[in-house]
């Protein structure tokens, strides 16, 4: 199966019934399945061949909806990227992967204009919006994505000859030692994890899911994969900015599956009068990037006193590891539960070797939803897919410190990298630093994540000027806001005549947290 058959074979199931309800109208999985063939279409008359990059810069939408599953149904592989990245980090993207087309809205289009500039390989955008500017102003073909959409052009599903080991998906993920990786998805790895994870939630095409989670981030992707599996409705609401109208939607809608992050559980809980509604149609909400402290569960328990809260663990290059089952949580609150269906995940000690109940050691993953590596960084990948038990198959070594207890039961300990979690986004401090280190004064600088209510993790750097000068916190967040997508402009800046160090002359981090 292909992660395309998802949508085609629901519009075959379900052609008339509502698939995708958005701010701008509701659309039906034949209207979705027709759109996405015209994308495909004009993909292909534009000479995309077969394992062609195409991104994606937008807002969640029937756009990014659309052009997914057209990208797919053409033979390319889709990259969503989060429309708060800033020109660097656009271009950086653009030109890691090669790819030759871009989606994206006219709203972008400053940070799409400034990312254009250095991309030889980009050759055509469709870009939506009104009033779109000419390809000679961004020196590239630029395309109406509304009248491909909205056109009398052929909406026959192309003949493509796509398999389930060809790539499906590059997702970009922060690294604590430089660029962004890409994340390498098969057909087969996203079609695993979609079915893994549709059976532990027992997913059926009667549910209604929200999804307030960019489509660029792996957990509000899935949504709308696994919805379309198994023909249920997507409702995109703007991201969690207006708590009180997430809530309405969800009443409104009868919304049965709400995915959350542990900064959302932390605005719901702040929230007055949510007791008083009737949640009884909402039969589910899951929580993952950072397990939710045991006060959180319990007022959760309390909100939705009818629904199942699942605790769960994962990361980009496998997409899920494990899930606590529901029934588990008054016993087990710490705990991100067990390796879910298809997958085996254990620890292992410094020479690779497993450990026994309550000692501490790296999470291993193995599984058909394992990627198969990093765009472009063999070394990288050499260091993070490793020889398995059988000699044909590589396993993940997460990076992530666990122990398990006699039960098998997983507990999450910290990372084995400084990467931070902020609003569930993966943040890294490099990447920060370097900004930092473009400030005209700044000496030098360090990143931590310090514990937040709210965000589960929040930014503070520390930054040494040169003798003499002064800048005030707000100077400092002002640059990083334009250089750096928001989560991660640091939220506390703390200035220092000099930075702890180490022995050996290294910045000394622990003392700073």
């Amino acid at each position: 199966m292909l992660v395309n058959n998802f949508l085609e074979d629901s519009a075959r199931k379900y052609p008339n019934k509502v698939a995708l309800i958005t701010d701008e109208g509701s659309y039906n999985y034949r209207e979705i399945d027709d759109i996405a063939n015209k994308i495909a279409q004009a993909l292909l008359a534009d000479n995309l061949k077969k394992g062609d990059r195409v991104a994606i810069f937008m807002n969640n939408s029937l756009d990014v909806v659309v052009g997914l599953f057209g990208i797919l149904k053409a033979g390319g592989i889709f990259i969503i990227i989060n429309t708060t990245a800033k020109t660097e980090k656009l271009a950086y993207i653009l030109n890691n992967s090669r790819a030759s087309v871009l989606i994206a809205s006219k709203q972008n289009l400053p940070v799409i204009a400034g990312a254009c500039n250095n991309t030889p390989s980009l050759k055509d955008i469709y870009m939506a919006g009104k009033d779109i500017p000419s390809g000679q102003a961004l020196h590239k073909r630029v395309c109406s994505l509304e009248e491909i959409m909205g056109g009398t052009n052929n909406s026959r599903q192309p003949e493509t000859h796509t398999i389930d080991m060809d790539l499906a998906s590059i997702i970009y993920t922060s690294c604590s030692t430089g660029p962004p990786k890409g994340v390498m998805m098969t057909h087969f790895n996203m079609v695993s994890a979609a079915n893994s994870i549709i059976k532990y939630l027992e997913k059926t095409e009667e549910d209604i899911i929200l999804n307030t989670i960019p489509m660029s981030f792996d957990y509000g992707l899935y949504q709308v994969l696994m919805g379309f599996k198994v023909g249920a409705t997507i409702v995109f609401e703007k991201q969690f900015m207006y708590p009180y109208t997430v809530i309405d939607t969800i009443l409104r809608e009868k919304v049965t599956g709400f995915p959350i992050v542990p900064t959302i559980a932390a605005i719901l809980l702040q929230m007055d009068g949510i007791k008083k509604h009737d949640f009884h149609h909402l039969r589910y909400i899951t929580s993952t990037a950072a397990a939710l402290p045991v006060a959180h569960i319990d007022r959760l328990k309390d909100f939705f006193p009818m629904t199942k809260i699942y605790s769960m663990y994962g990361l980009t290059e496998c997409k899920r590891v494990s899930y606590l089952p529901p029934e588990q949580l008054a016993i087990r609150p710490t705990s991100v539960g067990k390796g879910m269906p298809n997958t085996e995940a254990y620890i292992v000690d410094q020479n690779g070797d497993r450990v026994g109940p309550d000692m501490v050691g790296e999470l291993v993953v193995r599984g058909s939803n394992v990627m198969i590596g990093y765009w472009g960084m063999p070394e990288a990948t050499a260091k993070t897919l490793k020889p398995g038990r059988y000699s044909w198959e590589k396993v993940l070594y997460t990076g992530d410190l666990f122990k398990m207890d006699k039960d098998g039961y997983l507990y999450f300990i910290g990372r084995k990298d400084d990467i931070i979690k902020c609003r569930g986004e993966k943040v890294s401090p490099k990447e920060i630093e370097n900004v930092l280190s473009e400030i005209d004064g700044v000496v030098e600088a360090a990143v931590v994540g310090v514990s937040d209510f709210l965000l589960g993790q929040a930014v503070k750097a520390f930054v040494v000027l040169k003798k003499g000068l002064k800048m005030m916190e707000k100077d400092v967040q002002r640059y990083c806001s334009q250089h750096l997508e928001d989560f991660m402009v640091p939220k506390y800046v703390e200035f220092m005549d000099e930075l702890p160090k180490t022995a050996a002359g290294k910045i000394d981090k622990l003392s700073l947290i």
